[in-house]
Formats: C-alpha cells, sequence, structure tokens
C-alpha cells in the first residue's frame, strides 16, 4: 500500500471529503449561531451542556451495545488502564471542559468574538500543541499564517480587555471564556493524533466520558437544588431542540465527520479549511441575531480569514500529515 499522502485519493474518497467538510462547516457556523440565541432563552449554559451529554451518551449505549467494550478499549490503547485514562483525557478536553467554556463565553461576548477566539483560532493552538507534543514542524509560510491568526485574535480580544482595565464592560470574559474553549479543543485534536484514536472511539468514549461522569452529578446538583436550571421550567420543544442538536448534530454527526476530512486531506490543511467559519458566522449574527460588526471585529475576521488561508496553501508535513487511524468494527 502506497505510504499515506504519497498518492492523491479516488476521486470518489475526494467527493466525500467535501461532502463532509460541507457538514462540519454548517454545523460549526450553526453552533455558533444557535448557542449564542440560546443565551436570550431559558436555559443557562450548564443546562445545555447537561442536554448534549445526556443526548450524545443515549446514542452511544446501542453503539457500544453493537460494537462491544474490546474494540473501544483497542481504539484508545490496548488495555483497560490506558484506555480509561485517555478516555477521561478526550472527555475533560473536548467534552466537559470544551462545552463549559463555549457555552459560557456566549452569555458575555457576540458571535463575531466566537468566530474570531474559537474555530478562528483552532490551528494556532493546534501547531502550538503539536510542536510541544508531537515535534512538529512548520513552514515560514504556515508560520505567516499563524501570525496572522495572533493578530487577529489580539485586534478582538485586545479591545475588550482595554475596556476591562477601563472599568467598562464584560466582554472580556467571554473573549477569555472561547479562547480556552479553542484550547481544549486544539489539545483533544493533537491527542487523537499521538494516541492515534479513530473518530468513533474518540466520539464514544467522550460521549460515554460524559454519560457516567458529568450528567449524573449536574442531574443531582438541580435536584438538590445547587445551581440554576431551566430543565423544569423550559418549554418540551426547547429541551427536545437543544439535545437534539447540541448531541446529535454537534457532538455525533460534526466528529465523525471532521474526523472523515482528516482520512482525506490530512490534518494539518483540515484545521484550515474552517477558515470560513469566522466570517459566515460573524455576517449571519449580523441579519439574525441584530449584532453589529465593529471595526476591530472586522478587522480580527479580515486577518484570520487571510491567515487560515495562507497556511492551508502552505505544505503539509511533520508528526501531523498522516491521518489517524479509524476504528470500524
Amino acid at each position: 500500500m502506497p505510504a499515506p499522502g504519497s498518492l492523491r485519493p479516488p476521486r470518489r474518497v475526494i467527493w466525500i471529503g467535501v461532502a463532509c467538510a460541507l457538514a462540519v462547516i454548517a454545523i460549526w457556523t450553526s453552533f455558533i449561531l444557535v448557542a449564542r440565541a440560546s443565551a436570550t432563552r431559558s436555559l443557562p449554559p450548564f443546562d445545555i451542556a447537561w442536554l448534549r451529554f445526556a443526548f450524545a451518551g443515549a446514542v452511544a449505549l446501542p453503539v457500544l451495545l453493537w460494537r462491544g467494550w474490546q474494540p473501544l478499549i483497542d481504539g484508545l490503547g490496548g488495555d483497560a488502564r490506558t484506555a480509561l485514562q485517555r478516555g477521561a483525557a478526550l472527555t475533560a478536553t473536548a467534552g466537559v471542559g470544551y462545552c463549559a467554556l463555549a457555552y459560557s463565553g456566549f452569555f458575555f461576548a457576540p458571535v463575531a468574538h466566537a468566530a474570531v477566539l474559537m474555530p478562528g483560532s483552532l490551528p494556532l493552538w493546534t501547531a502550538l500543541f503539536a510542536w510541544l507534543l508531537i515535534d512538529e514542524r512548520f513552514s515560514s509560510q504556515r508560520i505567516a499564517g499563524l501570525l496572522l491568526i495572533a493578530a487577529g485574535g489580539l485586534l478582538v480580544g485586545g479591545q475588550s480587555v482595554w475596556l476591562a482595565f477601563t472599568g467598562a464592560g464584560t466582554v472580556w470574559r467571554g473573549d477569555v471564556l472561547f479562547m480556552l474553549g479553542g484550547v481544549v479543543w486544539a489539545l483533544y485534536g493533537v491527542l487523537c493524533r499521538r494516541w492515534r484514536v479513530g473518530a468513533l472511539d474518540a466520539t464514544l468514549a467522550i460521549a460515554l466520558g460524559c454519560l457516567f461522569s458529568a450528567v449524573p452529578l449536574y442531574g443531582l446538583a438541580v435536584a438538590a437544588g445547587a445551581v440554576p436550571t431551566g430543565l423544569t421550567t423550559a418549554p418540551w420543544s426547547e429541551l427536545a431542540w437543544q439535545a437534539t442538536f447540541q448531541g446529535g448534530l454537534s457532538m455525533w454527526l460534526a466528529g465523525l465527520a471532521y474526523t472523515q476530512v482528516v482520512q482525506t486531506f490530512g490534518p494539518l490543511r483540515s484545521t484550515m479549511m474552517t477558515s470560513v467559519v469566522p466570517p459566515l458566522a460573524a455576517l449571519a449574527a449580523v441579519p439574525l441575531l441584530g449584532e453589529p460588526l465593529s471595526a476591530a471585529a472586522l478587522g480580527g475576521l479580515a486577518c484570520v480569514t487571510l491567515g487560515l488561508l495562507v497556511g492551508l496553501r502552505a505544505p503539509a508535513g511533520g508528526a501531523l500529515s498522516a491521518p489517524a487511524r479509524v476504528q470500524t468494527t
């Protein structure tokens, strides 16, 4: 078999990868808009995360019964102890950590900030962790793209920090949460590549990890009245929509589709294929949510989008150029 990346994938595989990329772009853009709109509805951020975890876990259980435990253990390292440790790490990053940070951020900052500081900055943090954890090296063109992304983040976040020092506004809190959300998601991606965890195994591990930890713990806190909640008062239509969109589309479908994109085009280019998400989300928020674009936000979006496009054209190489293994059984 040819070495990974030595031959162009078959046309059918390319078209499947393109379809998956379009699905990821649509879901990621919708996720930002839906999460921001949800901040004005009945459910606080941790309620939304709980619905996501409960729905995704309910989907994971029959999948686990169909496959059995052993393929999951094999996909996470081959022995139960290693699988448990890695599953916990993936749950803490892409599961509980990312959701808690991202959903909370939308209660303080607008869509344009989320677009720049989460999907827009993802290649920057991915590059950092790839360099630290798997000794990835970058071309000068890719470094130039990363510097443009960093400049975009400074344009958006810097304005909020300045306002915080003057005692005006709380947007900076959302910016910090969004930035940390991008950090933990990037760490999750690099850990998957380092450990060669496939799409189905990673998604199953996160869904089950959240189902057996965050779901019962938060449920007990709600039952004891220890946390504010809208789960008992929100309309059933809102609960069903959030559970289906967050747990089904955002977690299951987008997670599996993104890894297929990685299989087709390589991890380096896949992280750059989110280049259209920041401008799409920010522009859509103007008519849909009534959020105006400030000069700083426009400048940050321009820098991030240009940086992503520059990085996308850069040659891929190093440890991240090999596709991650996908479990199919």
